[in-house]
């Protein structure tokens, strides 16, 4: 199974791909670009398929339109939820859930651009990728309170604790407030505020493309696998996955490179 990262057109969202940067867009500018049902199941879908393109370094998701997402569409979405059976329903949960479970398993970095409204479901994508870059102003919340149900939504009580500690991440999901684009850089949601956040994200983004794709990888695989270990069994995870490295086209290049004195260029092999 292959995926053509160039000829890729998704109907309900935007994609570019140029030197090994995949760019999603969530496009709906007009209404702060909330999600569907349909939206929710392309993007889950594409994030899977990122595991077989190889040729897709990492991946930047952004809003159009000033805004990053204002969660799950209020009447393409939640109004329906509420007709639903309790088996419709689990469905609708696992789902959403995939789609997180997607974004950790594909193997490239991902990059969060975030502008002006972060909410709900938006917010748990911007949580979900590995670095969030924010926009003065940013405002994230996690609002599913908001609207009569828990905080426990698409993984939020196991991951939020994790990026700014489980008190606050406990005041944010009992009370669905706004985190600041301050708080969120000073409580480490977001790696850096800056004005134009889409012009750090490249710059990341260029610069991890351009990097081993292969142990970039591995980087991701291992953050996530070793939450739930012992420091020893941590050690030995890592000792295997660095030898696995080492046994890398991209290893030896550095290596000839740095005693050539010049810069290595990785070939992810």
């Amino acid at each position: 199974m292959s995926f053509d990262a160039a000829s890729f057109r998704p109907q309900h969202f935007l994609w570019e791909f140029a030197n090994g940067t995949a760019t999603i867009t969530l496009n709906r500018p007009e209404r702060k670009n909330p999600l569907t049902f349909e939206s929710y199941d392309e993007l889950r879908d594409t994030f899977r398929a990122l595991c077989h393109a190889p040729g897709v370094k990492v991946v930047v998701i952004r809003g159009a339109g000033g805004n990053f997402c204002s969660g799950g569409d209020v009447h393409e979405i939640i109004a329906p939820l509420t007709k639903m059976n309790s088996a419709g329903l689990l469905e609708f949960t696992r789902m959403t859930g995939d789609l997180v479970r997607a974004m950790r398993a594909c193997p490239q970095p991902i990059i969060a651009a975030v502008e002006g409204i972060c909410a709900g479901a938006g917010a748990i994508i911007a949580m979900a990728s590995d670095i969030r870059f924010g926009q003065p102003g940013a405002k994230t919340a996690f609002l599913f309170t908001r609207v009569g149900l828990s905080g426990a939504d698409m993984g939020a009580c196991a991951i939020l604790p994790r990026l700014i500690g489980h008190g606050r991440a406990a005041e944010l999901l009992f009370t669905g407030r706004t985190m600041s684009s301050d708080e969120a850089l000073a409580w480490g949601f977001f790696n850096r505020v800056v004005e134009d956040v889409m012009a750090e994200a490249y710059a990341l983004a260029d610069q991890l493309a351009k990097g081993p794709s292969i142990a970039h990888a591995v980087t991701k695989r291992q953050l996530d696998a070793e939450w739930h270990v012992s420091i020893e069994e941590a050690i030995e995870m890592e000792a295997r996955a660095q030898a696995f490295c080492m046994e890398t086209r991209d290893f030896r290049r550095a290596y000839e490179a740095f005693a050539d004195k010049r810069t290595p260029e990785f070939q992810g092999d």
